[in-house]
Formats: structure tokens, C-alpha cells, sequence
């Protein structure tokens, strides 16, 4: 059995402060923490020891052929549909090419290291809350008031996600950072 891992994009503590704290006068769901919020690229259910390092290589390869790029939060919605809603996220309007061009980069990565990516088409976009399939449009509407300033994404991270049993979040350690082109 391999490990679960995913690479992703995280905004810059700054954002994800301002982030944190329009969550926070907003009770009513558990909102992600902040030092988990992040833009999934490539999901990996399982990664086997032996393939860690070649997935590694292959991710910096790929990362160094993406230019660094300008990307912004907007805009929000909810996973499958508003009115069951399983996932509320917000979405990425400035960098969403980029981050579309980056994902596939990274599922090619997995791939060429014999490690197969979850097969969900890409959406740009970061998670705030899990509401339990019910009718999110309210939501959707006060999280679309949010705004942030654009930050460069300048690097992608190779993130090892650990289950900690139901109703506990997951547990995230980065296994390795690669520089996008400058």
C-alpha cells in the first residue's frame, strides 16, 4: 500500500490570513484551516516507496518548464452542485490557464513515474468547507464578495496527506518543493 499525496499550489500567508479572517465573523460551517488551503493539482491515492523519488524528479522537470505566474482568488461555488453541495470552494480567475497547463504537467509527471492520477477532470479552485450535501447558494453568495490581491505562484509542492480517522482533518506535510521557471 502506498501513500496518499497530492501536489498543490498554496497561497501566500498573506492571503491566506485575509482569507481566514473574513471565514471567521461567518460561523455556521468548519471552515479549512489555514495552513491547509490550497489549490490541488494532481491527487495520488496511492504512491508506492519506490516511486517517491522518480515522482519527485519527474514533478521538478515539469515545474521548471512553467514560467512563474500571477494567480488570484474569485468567485466561488460548490462540489457537485449548489443545491447538494459535498465541497464549497472558492474559484481562480487571474492564473487559471496556468494552473490548468501546471495540473496537467503534474498528472504527466505522476504518470511517467508509474504513479496514476485520480482521473476527475481539473477546476481550478480551493476548498473552504465540507457542508454535508445541503443547499449552499447563500454561502456561494458571501463568498464571492471576497477579495484578495494576486501573489505569484512561483513554486509546487509534493504533499503527503495522512487520514486521521472520521471526522478529523487530514494531516499535510510537504516531502518536496520545486521552483517554477522565473
Amino acid at each position: 500500500m502506498g501513500t496518499r499525496m497530492f501536489v498543490a499550489v498554496y497561497p501566500p500567508e498573506d492571503v491566506r490570513a485575509q482569507l481566514t479572517e473574513f471565514l471567521a465573523v461567518r460561523p455556521g460551517l468548519r471552515w479549512t484551516d489555514p495552513e491547509q488551503m490550497h489549490l490541488t493539482l494532481a491527487f495520488f491515492a496511492s504512491v508506492p516507496d519506490r516511486s517517491l523519488d522518480r515522482l519527485a524528479d519527474h514533478l521538478a522537470d515539469a515545474a521548471r518548464s512553467v514560467p512563474a505566474f500571477l494567480c488570484g482568488l474569485h468567485g466561488a461555488g460548490a462540489f457537485p452542485h449548489p443545491d447538494s453541495a459535498a465541497v464549497l470552494w472558492l474559484g481562480v480567475e487571474d492564473g487559471a490557464a496556468e494552473l490548468s497547463r501546471l495540473a496537467r504537467k503534474a498528472r504527466a509527471a505522476g504518470n511517467r513515474a508509474g504513479v496514476v492520477p485520480d482521473g476527475k477532470a481539473f477546476h481550478p479552485h480551493l476548498t473552504l468547507a465540507r457542508p454535508g450535501h445541503t443547499n449552499a447558494t447563500r454561502w456561494i453568495r458571501v463568498l464571492e464578495t471576497f477579495s484578495a490581491p494576486l501573489w505569484t505562484v512561483d513554486e509546487v509542492h509534493l504533499v503527503e496527506s495522512t487520514l486521521q480517522g472520521h471526522g478529523h482533518r487530514p494531516r499535510h506535510r510537504t516531502v518536496m518543493t520545486a521552483p517554477l521557471a522565473p
